[in-house]
């Protein structure tokens, strides 16, 4: 027979009583299905440590001792902290020009269009705005100009990260990865107290609109039709379902010619009737003109 020590050491983490806020099991099924169903996010069962631990802080923010206390906060899904547990639980993983070769297809597509009319884009996953940037640094190597004939909508779930990508301020590792004459031409380092900070140059703030927008609305608040959305990294995160839904509605919204960019590790084969391969991870319509570039 174990030893009351051992036995307590063995116990699940929420029965052990090592936890600052109890937690268990339902509470954490319940935090489950509220962001599947708010967000489209799945989290299994191995995510059971990284919700307690990015909710503790909200439940410290709210001067609570229990998980079943702060979901009974949550049931007005109109409050305040109903936003504030979407940020919590929304991952926010990005870079400049991350997977570059979709920015060198986006320069094409530019050169294409603006010769046209103006160029309407979407990053519709901006997180703290490193895409909806290098996508305005694009534009305006394509056009050769500081003021080129495009516009950026950039969006998120996450209302902190997007106040993020407003300001437009990084610490100097951020564009550690960009090139010397990116730097120079796109980026004011900071000096004094500002030292070790950079902000991106006002040019290409100009360029960009930002917006919170849930890609589990029936309906978005945009209008198209857009040349290009770029929805890279998110769509991992929800099952082929959500993805299909989501699809189904950037499908009316995309320029007849435009390009859909997605992850390096997601796929649209569940969607062929909507969307089909064009490039490495780049989709078209799936009626959209063969030939086109």
């Amino acid at each position: 027979m174990l030893s009351a020590a051992r036995a307590q050491a063995d116990a699940p983490a929420e029965r052990r009583g090592d936890k600052e806020f109890e937690f268990t099991r339902e509470n954490f099924a319940k935090i489950r299905q509220l962001i599947y169903d708010h967000a489209g996010i799945q989290l299994n069962d191995g995510k059971m440590e990284m919700v307690y631990s990015r909710l503790a802080r909200r439940l410290r923010a709210n001067g609570l001792v229990r998980f079943g206390d702060y979901l009974g906060l949550l049931d007005n899904r109109q409050g305040t902290e109903w936003e504030a547990f979407t940020n919590a639980l929304t991952t926010n993983l990005t870079s400049f020009f991350r997977e570059a070769h979709h920015f060198d297809d986006l320069a094409q597509l530019i050169r294409r269009v603006q010769v046209q009319r103006e160029v309407k884009l979407w990053c519709a996953a901006a997180s703290t705005g490193e895409e909806p940037y290098s996508m305005a640094m694009t534009a305006i190597e394509a056009c050769g100009s500081m003021t080129p004939r495009v516009r950026i909508l950039a969006s998120d779930v996450d209302t902190s990260v997007l106040a993020t990508a407003q300001a437009g301020i990084y610490g100097i590792d951020r564009v550690e990865r960009l090139s010397t004459e990116r730097t120079r031409r796109f980026v004011h380092r900071g000096s004094g107290t500002k030292e070790g900070l950079v902000r991106m140059r006002p040019e290409l703030s100009a360029l960009i609109r930002f917006q919170q927008i849930n890609l589990l609305d029936a309906k978005y608040p945009v209008s198209g039709p857009f040349d290009a959305i770029f929805c890279r990294n998110v769509m991992i995160y929800f099952d082929k379902q959500t993805q299909y839904r989501i699809l189904q509605r950037f499908a009316p919204l995309l320029h007849p010619d435009g390009l859909l960019f997605a992850g390096h590790s997601e796929n649209f084969h569940h969607a062929v009737d909507l969307f089909r391969l064009r490039g490495k991870t780049v989709y078209q319509l799936a009626r959209a003109p063969v030939a086109a570039r």
